[in-house]
Protein backbone atom coordinates (compact mmCIF):
# COMPACT_ATOMS: atom_id res chain seq x y z
CA UNK A 1 0.00 0.00 0.00
CA UNK A 2 3.00 2.14 0.89
CA UNK A 3 4.11 1.37 -2.29
CA UNK A 4 1.26 2.89 -4.31
CA UNK A 5 1.14 5.64 -2.60
CA UNK A 6 4.68 6.50 -2.90
CA UNK A 7 4.37 6.40 -6.45
CA UNK A 8 1.20 8.41 -6.68
CA UNK A 9 3.20 11.38 -4.54
CA UNK A 10 5.75 11.67 -7.05
CA UNK A 11 3.65 11.40 -10.00
CA UNK A 12 1.89 14.49 -8.41
CA UNK A 13 4.61 16.36 -7.45
CA UNK A 14 5.89 15.73 -11.21
CA UNK A 15 2.78 17.38 -12.42
CA UNK A 16 2.68 19.93 -10.39
CA UNK A 17 6.15 20.97 -11.50
CA UNK A 18 5.33 20.52 -14.97
CA UNK A 19 2.39 22.95 -14.50
CA UNK A 20 4.54 25.86 -12.24
CA UNK A 21 7.42 25.38 -15.06
CA UNK A 22 4.63 26.03 -18.15
CA UNK A 23 2.90 28.82 -16.14
CA UNK A 24 6.67 30.43 -15.48
CA UNK A 25 7.43 29.94 -18.77
CA UNK A 26 3.83 31.71 -19.97
CA UNK A 27 4.80 34.77 -17.68
CA UNK A 28 8.26 35.38 -19.02
CA UNK A 29 7.10 34.87 -22.52
CA UNK A 30 4.10 37.67 -21.68
CA UNK A 31 7.00 39.83 -19.88
CA UNK A 32 8.79 39.85 -22.78
CA UNK A 33 6.13 41.00 -25.26
CA UNK A 34 5.08 44.09 -23.79
CA UNK A 35 8.84 44.80 -23.49
CA UNK A 36 9.69 44.43 -27.31
CA UNK A 37 6.63 46.39 -27.34
CA UNK A 38 8.77 49.56 -26.72
CA UNK A 39 12.06 48.46 -27.66
CA UNK A 40 11.69 47.38 -30.55
CA UNK A 41 10.66 51.01 -32.50
CA UNK A 42 13.47 52.82 -31.00
CA UNK A 43 16.11 49.95 -32.12
CA UNK A 44 14.05 50.34 -35.58
CA UNK A 45 14.79 53.72 -35.72
CA UNK A 46 18.54 53.64 -34.59
CA UNK A 47 19.55 50.58 -36.76
CA UNK A 48 21.62 52.22 -39.80
CA UNK A 49 19.62 50.87 -43.10
CA UNK A 50 22.55 49.06 -44.33
CA UNK A 51 21.50 46.74 -41.09
CA UNK A 52 18.22 46.68 -42.70
CA UNK A 53 16.34 50.11 -40.50
CA UNK A 54 14.32 51.97 -41.84
CA UNK A 55 15.26 54.79 -44.53
CA UNK A 56 16.14 58.47 -43.75
CA UNK A 57 13.15 59.93 -46.46
CA UNK A 58 10.21 57.38 -44.72
CA UNK A 59 7.49 59.56 -42.85
CA UNK A 60 7.24 60.36 -38.64
CA UNK A 61 5.72 57.44 -36.17
CA UNK A 62 1.94 57.82 -35.79
CA UNK A 63 1.13 59.60 -32.58
CA UNK A 64 4.49 62.22 -32.45
CA UNK A 65 4.66 65.56 -32.83
CA UNK A 66 6.39 65.32 -36.08
CA UNK A 67 3.85 63.25 -37.60
CA UNK A 68 1.49 66.07 -36.91
CA UNK A 69 3.51 68.65 -38.20
CA UNK A 70 3.94 66.07 -41.14
CA UNK A 71 0.27 65.33 -41.61
CA UNK A 72 -0.22 69.54 -41.90
CA UNK A 73 2.41 69.96 -45.02
CA UNK A 74 0.98 66.91 -46.47
CA UNK A 75 -2.62 68.72 -46.66
CA UNK A 76 -1.58 71.87 -47.24
CA UNK A 77 0.46 70.69 -50.10
CA UNK A 78 -2.76 68.74 -51.28
CA UNK A 79 -4.93 71.85 -51.03
CA UNK A 80 -2.19 73.63 -53.42
CA UNK A 81 -3.68 74.63 -56.59
CA UNK A 82 -1.45 72.49 -59.31
CA UNK A 83 0.81 74.84 -61.41
CA UNK A 84 0.34 75.33 -65.10
CA UNK A 85 2.71 73.68 -67.10
CA UNK A 86 2.89 75.52 -70.87
CA UNK A 87 4.51 72.71 -72.16
CA UNK A 88 1.83 70.34 -71.14
CA UNK A 89 -0.44 70.40 -74.37
CA UNK A 90 2.90 69.82 -76.64
CA UNK A 91 3.46 66.35 -77.62
CA UNK A 92 5.58 64.62 -74.84
CA UNK A 93 9.14 64.79 -76.51
CA UNK A 94 10.67 61.16 -77.22
CA UNK A 95 14.12 60.63 -74.83
CA UNK A 96 15.64 58.63 -77.64
CA UNK A 97 14.84 60.34 -80.66
CA UNK A 98 13.96 56.55 -82.09
CA UNK A 99 10.89 56.30 -83.83
CA UNK A 100 8.07 53.48 -82.70
CA UNK A 101 9.17 49.62 -84.27
CA UNK A 102 6.02 48.12 -86.27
Amino acid sequence: MQANFAIGARARARYVTTIAALALAGAILAGCSSVNERIGPAIGDTLPQWAGGEPKDIPPRRGTPEYDAYMKEQERKRLEPAPSNANASSAPASSSGLGPVH
